[in-house]
């Protein structure tokens, strides 16, 4: 029963959470509204961004500290285990292909063939979004596989990879590159966003089901990393955006007081 109950804690704890941040941006938006008209327009406009930044760090808070206080195992090898016992053995190539896509020898490269391409055809945000992202997520896999040292799991035979399991680095590094993604398609091709969309989350879901799959990451490992690989590249994206609005709010500012 004690997994069960760790499950139900969990998910109460994350809804609880959400409904947490779903209060603070109406409360953010109202102040806003009232206060800075500007940027309640920008929040308008970026609403789903914002509102998906916050529940996905929240989201990251909440299993990361489950993970430090070693209050997510039971959970998480009952996951695991359930996932092997029924995952054919002929899906394992499937797996091990898609966890490929998400190691730094796919995408570094192929974020650096995008960005060149970006700047070739002067979309300079898109590309300073993407490579930041990208790099950015790098940086946060060393340092948290680094500082947290949580031990693999050991439930059967698999494959040596480097440093901590948590967080999972392709879970990161697939959510942050994929995030970024979406957001630099749907500045050039707002007709494609849905469709950008659904590609970039099948694409994280399955490379993070593949970890699981290969037995190298504990469940709270891929969630936490999907999370905070997403907020990443969220924060930069709105980082970015804000800062290219201040720019232009203070640029009509001074043309207003030309005479």
């Amino acid at each position: 029963m004690a997994a069960p109950n760790n499950t139900f804690e969990l998910i109460k704890d994350i809804v609880k959470l959400a409904c947490i941040v779903a209060s603070l941006y109406f409360v953010l938006s109202a102040y806003l509204q009232r206060k800075q008209p500007a940027w309640f327009k920008f929040l308008r406009n970026r609403r789903f961004a914002v509102l998906l930044l916050l529940v996905s760090a929240v989201t990251a808070i909440k299993v990361s500290e489950d993970v430090l206080r070693k209050e997510s195992g039971p959970v998480d090898e009952l996951v695991l285990q359930f996932i092997h016992a029924n995952v054919p053995v002929t899906l394992i190539g499937f797996f091990k292909a898609a966890t490929l896509t998400g190691s730094t020898y796919v995408l570094f490269p192929l974020a650096t063939v995008i960005v060149v391409v970006l700047f070739s055809a002067r979309w300079r945000f898109e590309a300073v979004l993407l490579a930041i992202s990208v790099v950015s997520g790098g940086i946060v896999v060393y340092v948290l596989k680094t500082f947290v040292g949580r031990t693999r799991p050991v439930l059967w035979d698999t494959e040596w990879y480097w440093g901590s399991s948590f967080p999972s680095g392709h879970t990161l590094l697939v959510a942050a590159f994929a995030t970024a993604a979406v957001v630099v398609v749907t500045r050039i091709w707002p007709e494609r966003r849905i469709l950008a969309i659904l590609i970039a989350a099948v694409w994280v879901f399955v490379v993070a089901i593949s970890r699981l799959v290969l037995g190298v990451h504990w469940p709270t490992d891929v969630l936490a990393a999907a999370c905070i690989g997403a907020s990443l590249s969220l924060t930069i994206s709105i980082a970015l955006e804000l800062r290219h609005a201040r720019t232009y709010l203070r640029s009509n500012e001074v043309n207003r007081e030309l005479p």
